[in-house]
Parts: structure tokens; C-alpha cells; sequence
């Protein structure tokens, strides 16, 4: 018997996103969402519908947000996924697979400490018409399916991320990323995270230098372009490129800019 597994998601103002998401998950024992409480469309009711156990709390940053969900699952496996996210059945089956041998080398040993404490993803994304397969977007690796109790969420808004205490394993099949409507919406987002990593850098006690300012976007725009080939993607991978140097620019500008406050 394949140890049992929670799905985690998070959600706020996307429903027709959140849908697809869970429908993709009916492989799971368990499937808990947390609404943001500023979430006006029918997020909550697509979740009630569709997950076992949904709670509505106000954001308090990705690094929180994400450990409450997880603190909620009934199962020490949890697969952690973003509502904009879809789990393809190669990787449902692949995750089966891998649990399978999980749980046989449980049984076998008697004790979990030999056997994987995790698993990464890789996560496509679909942007600007197209697969993005180049660049920063991609590959894209993720630690999202987990021990519990062997895992903790580190890093700092808004890019927390878990690391577990044992082997981590690679899962095949993508984990489909539908991370953007249109560029407009990539440019709102830039602004929301852009606005949670200057927060986390003043909270954190970091000065501001006009190096990080002058010299890193330039640099993040030629690693996606030229050096991860995001040139590949002919006219999107350029402006994804540029769109995530202006992230980083705008990263440190709100620094300074909160710095001065």
C-alpha cells in the first residue's frame, strides 16, 4: 500500500485556475486548500466542492501561508501545489510509482530515515502562447512532495522554500505552470512580489547598496537570455528575459525607496 498523500494548495481570486488545479489532484487521499481571505470570486466555493478540508485566513506572506496549509494535512506526505498549477498524469503516476517503493522500503526496513525525504518537480511553464523551455523558466525544480515530518519551510518572502533533513529524488512528467494571463498580468505580479521582497530585505536588517541596483538586473536579464539560451524562445524568451530583470530592478529600487522612509 502506497503511504497516503495531502495536497496542499493555496488560492485567492482564482477560480477557473483552481478548478483544473484540483480536478488534477483526484489521485490524492486528501486535498486541503487555504483561501485568502481578500479572494472575491468563486475561489471558496470551486474548493468546497472539490477539496476535503478548505479554510479561509487573510495572507501572511508565502513562508507562512504554505506552513499553515501544510500544518492542516492529516497525512505525513504532503504535495505542495499553487492553484495555477496543474499535476499531468505522468506525474501522478510517477509520484505513485515513487511511493509505491517508498512505502516498500518502509515495511522492509521498519523505519523511514533510509528511504527518501523527498521528491522535486519540474515545472513548465506556459506564457505568451507557448511552452517556455529556456531561460530562467526552465528546467525549474521544486521540492513540492514531502515528509512532514522531516521538512521545513526556510528563505524569505516571497520565495520561501522547504528543505528536508534526507535523500531527495527526481519525479518525472511536468508539473504544468499556467503562471500568467498576459504580460499585464506578469507585470502586476512583478509588482505584488517585488513589493514582499523589499519589505523582507528591510525587514531583515539588509542595507541597501547601489551595486545590487546598478549591476544585478543587467545580470539576471544576460543569465535568462544568453546563458540559460531563453533566446531560444524566439521573441518570448527576450521578453521574459527583460521582465525579470525589471523584477529584480524593482526589488531594489523599493528597497532604497523604503530604506529613505
Amino acid at each position: 500500500m502506497n503511504p497516503p498523500v495531502s495536497a496542499c494548495v493555496l488560492a485567492c481570486n482564482e477560480a477557473e485556475d483552481l478548478e483544473r488545479c484540483l480536478r488534477s489532484l483526484a489521485w490524492a487521499d486528501e486535498i486541503v486548500v487555504v483561501i485568502d481571505s481578500k479572494s472575491a470570486d468563486a475561489s471558496e466555493t470551486v474548493a468546497r466542492r472539490l477539496a476535503s478540508r478548505v479554510e479561509v485566513r487573510p495572507y501572511a506572506g508565502d513562508i507562512e501561508q504554505k506552513g499553515y496549509c501544510t500544518g492542516l494535512a492529516k497525512n505525513d506526505w504532503a504535495f505542495v501545489i499553487d492553484a495555477d498549477e496543474v499535476a499531468t498524469p505522468e506525474l501522478a503516476e510517477s509520484i505513485r510509482a515513487m511511493l509505491a517503493q517508498v512505502g516498500g522500503a518502509d515495511r522492509e526496513t521498519g523505519s523511514v530515515s533510509r528511504a527518501p525525504a523527498g521528491f522535486r518537480v519540474n515545472r513548465a511553464t506556459y506564457h505568451l502562447g507557448r511552452w517556455i523551455r529556456h531561460g530562467d523558466f526552465y528546467p525549474d525544480w521544486k521540492l513540492r512532495l514531502y515528509r512532514r515530518s522531516r521538512a521545513r519551510w526556510v528563505g524569505r518572502d516571497p520565495h520561501g522554500r522547504v528543505v528536508v533533513d534526507g535523500v531527495v529524488r527526481d519525479l518525472s512528467g511536468d508539473l504544468e505552470h499556467y503562471s500568467y494571463r498576459d504580460l499585464a498580468d506578469q507585470i502586476d505580479r512583478i509588482q505584488f512580489f517585488s513589493d514582499q521582497a523589499a519589505a523582507a530585505l528591510v525587514e531583515d536588517g539588509i542595507p541597501f547598496r547601489l551595486g545590487h541596483l546598478l549591476f544585478r538586473p543587467p545580470a539576471r536579464f544576460l543569465r535568462s537570455y544568453l546563458l540559460r539560451q531563453g533566446f531560444r524562445d524566439g521573441l518570448p524568451g527576450f521578453v521574459i528575459a527583460v521582465a525579470i530583470g525589471f523584477y529584480v530592478f524593482l526589488k531594489y529600487a523599493k528597497h532604497w525607496e523604503r530604506m529613505r522612509r
